[in-house]
């Protein structure tokens, strides 16, 4: 048996027409899933690049919306990114870009306060 990548990740929200929203038309994210679940709903996206998908999820009672920090979604053009999403009404924590060993990012929030890192694509990740 081998593990062997993450498939999805779980981002609890309030709303998940507003969240789905937000990260179609403001994160270019795109639906791949939308379908009762019971009493549920399983609303699917997958980031522009591709790679693991999210599900906006409000069944967990362990995850309050806005609970989740710590993800990470990279781009090119870090610094036009963050100028972009703040032009759109996205809650972005920097005034400009920050730099660490790892790279160039900066933070932002989805709707519900789910904390996001945009950070830079470098040639060794890319």
């Amino acid at each position: 048996m081998t593990l062997r990548s993450i498939s999805v990740v779980s981002i609890p929200v309030s709303d998940q027409d507003r969240a789905a929203e937000f990260y179609t038309r403001r994160l270019g994210f795109t639906l791949v899933a939308d379908n009762p679940m019971g009493d549920r709903r399983w609303v699917q996206l997958t980031p522009p690049g591709g790679g693991a998908t999210i599900t906006l999820v409000t069944w967990f009672p362990s995850m309050a919306p806005g609970s989740v920090s710590g993800l990470v979604i990279e781009c090119d053009e870090v610094a036009a990114t963050l100028a972009r999403l703040r032009a759109e009404g996205v809650t972005v924590h920097q005034d400009d870009v920050e730099k660490a060993p790892w790279g160039a990012f900066f933070t932002f929030e989805d709707p519900d306060g789910n904390g996001w890192v945009a950070q830079e694509s470098t040639p060794a990740r890319a």
